[in-house]
């Protein structure tokens, strides 16, 4: 269903490309547009089917959000976020979640104020756009940033594709749960480059799994 190409997006490549087919490039790599180019291996879908949902790593339908009109799922081992209605997945897409000395902390939370654009409290030259809180206390969030492809990266906000992060603005609301899962193998090659981890996809638990923030 993939194929692992060693090389970033060659030019040649980027000109072969729909918008859909880069769209979904961006996706399964973790990377925006820019970093695509820089990526020693690129995964690249072996058929032409670039139906975004058919390539998502997350079930596309979820028991535990069955209960909540709109639920959120980050699982950070795998560096990517579910939006669910009522249990079905409705959106997919990559996330870089905090580095190593700053990681995001599993459990759950819920959405709760936003922002269309912010300048971060860690660095002021940081322009935060489409920016979705679901932690007041840590100031945790999330909102649109560079994704480099190599995994977690952020100071502990979840990033997201400029795309994927003005959707989430529109869509999520406040107390839409947001379900945190695991944490990033730093010490692991990134799980999306095995063939047989993209065969298999991602396993969610049925029952909520008993998390504090």
């Amino acid at each position: 269903m993939y194929e692992l190409v060693k090389g970033g997006l060659s030019e040649e490549l980027r000109h072969q490309l729909g918008p859909d087919q880069l769209a979904l490039l961006e996706k399964l790599n973790r990377a925006d547009a820019a970093h695509l180019r820089r990526l020693p291996v690129l995964v690249i879908p072996a058929s032409g089917n670039y139906d975004e949902l058919r390539h998502s790593p997350l079930p596309l339908t979820y028991g535990w959000a069955r209960a909540f009109p709109k639920a959120i799922v980050v699982h950070l081992p795998s560096q990517v976020f579910g939006a669910y209605e009522n249990g079905q997945l409705v959106r997919w897409g990559p996330i870089s979640s905090g580095r190593a000395t700053q990681s995001t902390p599993s459990g759950l939370f819920h959405l709760n104020w936003k922002s269309p654009g912010r300048h971060s409290s860690v660095d002021p030259d940081w322009y935060m756009r489409w920016y979705f809180n679901f932690d007041r206390k840590r100031g945790l969030a999330f909102h649109q940033y560079s994704l480099p492809g190599y995994g977690a990266a952020s100071h502990g906000c979840i990033r997201l594709l400029d795309r994927d992060a003005k959707w989430l603005f529109n869509w999520g609301e406040p107390g839409t749960p947001v379900l945190i899962l695991g944490q990033y193998d730093f010490a692991a090659p990134p799980p999306w480059l095995s063939l047989d981890w993209l065969a298999q996809g991602v396993k969610l638990p049925e029952a909520q799994p008993q998390l504090s923030p």
